[in-house]
């Protein structure tokens, strides 16, 4: 399974379940207020975000996302996992990764009530889609793009089912809220408690012509994506992942930073960007699945294998992102 930050797989003729108007792709920005910081769960904080005019924000569809630019000037993904007819405000939640890029640290740490933000969009490329019956299976912070779709699943009426794993209850954000929701059938499924759960776990019954969706770690992911692709192939299969995707069918090669003058190998599991940071640990980067953009470089010199999907055909010659792409031999000269 093609495992990509905010790409889906869709395997079933399909329309957006929300409001008829589309949300727009194109990023905006825009400057917020944060309203409130809440804990969620432990280390973990939602911040509820709203217009510093008390204006109207755009309004946005279940799965979808804003980039959001930290004081510090890191640029990171949050899925918005409030209530879409709220157009006063938004929700992010974030958790606090100890071994991250420092910017959940910064979240934690450092924002309050009545600073400002500048974000971008809302966009989406994970939407929810009409479908006859859903399972949806989350792991840990996973849950914040899954839970627009259940609440929204739940007042439609549409028959719902939501596994949620996480490493313990105490861990996983939002128990009551889901609670709440009539319908479905929810089952939560504290490592602690249960053990880590396996393919069997996370799905054990699909009705025919259902649709799946799964948000979470890899080892969660590729656990469910693995069940799914043995069940009927009526079922489809939607997927967000909230780490770097692994690197498959690498192969070391090196890159030459003509700024510094440095050369860093890369290797064969690791990406451009991780072999940079070795040498550059300031240099800019985002969502590390070749989605954002916010990694892209100029290339000087080799050929780049091009694994993105946001690069457009002017642009793959001469520019490609550290986070996924790779040499297709030889060695790279980037300019930086």
């Amino acid at each position: 399974m093609d495992a990509y930050k905010l790409v889906f797989v869709e395997t079933a003729a399909a329309r957006v379940l929300s409001r008829p108007r589309p949300v727009r792709r194109d990023g905006y920005d825009r400057t917020v207020v944060i309203d409130r910081v809440r804990v969620e769960a432990d280390d973990v904080v939602s911040l509820t975000l709203r217009d510093p005019r008390r204006e109207l924000l755009p309004e946005w569809t279940p799965g979808a996302h804003l980039d959001v630019f930290l004081p510090s000037g890191r640029q990171r993904q949050y899925s918005l996992d409030g209530d879409p007819a709220d157009r006063a405000s938004y929700r992010i939640t974030v958790r606090r990764i100890a071994d991250g890029g420092g910017g959940s640290a910064e979240v934690h740490d450092t924002l309050r009530p009545g600073d400002r933000l500048r974000i971008r969009g809302p966009r989406n490329a994970f939407p929810f889609i009409a479908a006859e019956s859903y399972l949806f299976v989350a792991g840990g912070i996973g849950i914040t793009p899954i839970l627009p779709m259940v609440a929204q699943a739940a007042r439609a009426g549409i028959p719902w089912r939501l596994v949620y794993a996480g490493r313990s209850r105490a861990s996983m954000p939002f128990l009551d809220e889901l609670s709440r929701l009539r319908g479905g059938e929810l089952i939560v499924r504290p490592d602690d408690e249960f053990g880590i759960a396996g393919p069997a776990d996370l799905i054990d019954r699909v009705a025919p012509n259902s649709t799946v969706y799964v948000c979470g770690p890899p080892a969660l992911m590729e656990a469910a994506c693995a069940r799914v692709a043995s069940l009927d192939p009526s079922v489809a299969l939607h997927t967000e992942r909230f780490s770097a995707p692994p690197v498959r069918d690498g192969v070391a090669f090196d890159i030459a930073l003509t700024r510094t003058g440095r050369t860093v190998r890369v290797g064969a599991e690791e990406s451009a960007l991780a072999a940079i940071r070795r040498a550059l640990p300031g240099v800019a980067y985002s969502c590390q699945q070749g989605f954002c953009g916010t990694c892209k470089v100029r290339v000087l010199d080799g050929a780049v294998e091009h694994r993105d999907r946001l690069l457009s055909d002017t642009e793959r010659p001469d520019s490609m992102l550290t986070c996924v792409s790779r040499s297709r031999g030889g060695e790279l000269t980037l300019d930086l």
